[in-house]
């Protein structure tokens, strides 16, 4: 089973863990200074499989739009990679061990998993880093550490993220105010699918800004410490909600309700229904339907992966119905 579907370690508010290394290869041009000929030498290096023989090679190019957009919903690869020419990836089966190939960087290696798990995370992302490491000579300085294309991957190049569930604290009026604290301690909080995007779905990404100057145990400790400070405040809102009594029951119930039922639902409105529903399951008062449905039901409404499982494109309000359809089939089962 993908790692998407699956609960982790306090699932409850954590959703995933990412652990992202950004390598360049020495002898090669940054990507923004190189050309096609350039790009496709990249390429080469790995095509053959030798480098990392466990992951599948896989030529963005050969995908079709819905592949690529659905791979991008599922977090697997990033929107910039798709306009790159000779863009590629190694992958594997299970989806949570993904090498990006002429991204913004020459490489960029991406390990996922449920839950809270940063330091296994890291764990298994060092040893595919080690692994390349040792066919491939990476571009390194002895004052700055690995070369990166952008300055604020500069030193360790690791970027680690925690996404989160807080839609209590929205609820409660408090995520602007402890947003505002948080992103003071050094870290980025930004929308579920990175820099300049929203909150969909009461969804966050917490991330290191910077890897210079540091060490990997340095910063998983500070991604860490933040992550665990926001379960907490979230969990303390959680147990104010619980004071609203039958008020607070009966929205989360009609969310549900409409979930459930809808015969057909946009994928922002699908969002936010899932966002108090997911509330409602982790807080004990909903019954009927259980975190694997959730985790479910969040992949398969996003837009593209939609059109993948029903193998076809639809149009929008196609989608639409189609969403609702599979929704509460889930649900029924």
């Amino acid at each position: 089973m993908s790692w998407y579907f699956e609960c982790g370690p306090e699932h409850d508010v954590v959703v995933s863990t990412r652990i992202r290394f950004a390598r360049n290869i020495a002898g090669h041009k940054f990507l923004s200074k190189e050309n096609n000929k350039d790009t496709s030498e990249i390429i080469n290096i790995f095509k053959d499989n030798k480098i990392v023989p466990e992951l599948r090679f896989i030529k963005l190019s050969e995908l079709d739009d819905l592949m690529k957009n659905s791979l991008i919903e599922k977090h697997i690869i990033s929107r910039d990679i798709i306009n790159q020419e000779n863009g590629a990836m190694l992958l594997n089966n299970d989806e949570d061990v993904c090498v990006m190939i002429n991204e913004e960087d020459h490489i960029r290696i991406q390990v996922m998993k449920p839950g809270l798990k940063l330091e296994e995370t890291l764990q298994e992302a060092e040893k595919f880093d080690n692994e390349i490491a040792s066919k491939v000579e990476y571009a390194y300085s002895d004052i700055y550490g690995y070369l990166t294309a952008c300055p604020t991957n500069v030193g360790t190049g690791l970027r680690a993220s925690v996404m989160l569930h807080l839609p209590a604290l929205r609820l409660t009026g408090r995520i602007r105010k402890i947003l505002d604290v948080m992103n003071k301690l050094n870290i980025n909080i930004r929308g579920v699918y990175g820099e300049g995007t929203e909150a969909t779905g009461d969804m966050y990404q917490v991330s290191n800004k910077v890897s210079l100057g540091t060490t990997n145990k340095e910063i998983i400790d500070n991604v860490k410490t933040v992550a665990m400070k926001l379960i907490e405040e979230e969990r303390k809102a959680r147990e104010f909600l619980k004071t609203r009594g039958v008020d607070f029951e009966d929205r989360v119930y009609r969310n549900y309700g409409i979930l459930a039922n809808a015969k057909k639902l946009s994928y922002n409105e699908c969002a936010e229904l899932v966002s108090m529903v997911k509330l409602g399951v982790d807080m004990g008062i909903i019954k009927e339907i259980n975190s694997d449905k959730i985790n479910r039901i969040n992949i398969i409404a996003k837009p593209a992966t939609l059109q993948k499982c029903c193998k076809k494109v639809l149009e929008p309000m196609q989608r639409d119905i189609k969403r609702a359809e599979l929704i509460k089939k889930i649900i029924n089962e």
